[in-house]
């Protein structure tokens, strides 16, 4: 059983810096692409981005390009997601997810998902 736990939300002002990690257990992530999702209050799902982890490919919508980067540290079986230059748009609950089978751009929800952390940008 995949288990996935987010940690490092928090409150920070306009232009501040968080990083976010999710910690993997029950799983290598090697080969798996890794996706993080994001949603605002009253809002649909967002994909934010995601890492193909079999060849290192990344994904970034268009609303957090050039702000945000996603990596994985194979030995600490975590992937992280550095956000910079945070916008208070940028506010919702950020949750990880992944499967055997997903792949950066899958129109299908993964299977397995972590239980989200709030990223709150405000003055």
């Amino acid at each position: 059983q995949v288990q996935l736990v987010e940690s490092g939300g928090g409150l920070v002002q306009p232009g501040g810096s968080l990083r976010l990690s999710c910690a993997a257990s029950g799983v290598t992530l090697n080969y798996y692409a890794i996706h993080w999702f994001r949603q605002a209050p009253g809002k649909e799902r967002e994909g934010v981005s995601c890492i193909s982890n079999d060849d290192g490919k990344t994904y970034y919508a268009d609303s957090v390009k050039g702000r945000f980067t996603i990596s994985t540290d194979i030995a600490k079986n975590t992937v992280y997601l550095q956000m910079n230059s945070l916008k208070p748009e940028d506010t919702a609950v950020y949750y990880c997810a992944t499967d055997p089978y997903t792949y950066c751009g899958s129109t299908y929800s993964p299977d397995s998902w972590g239980q989200g952390t709030q990223v709150t940008v405000s003055s």
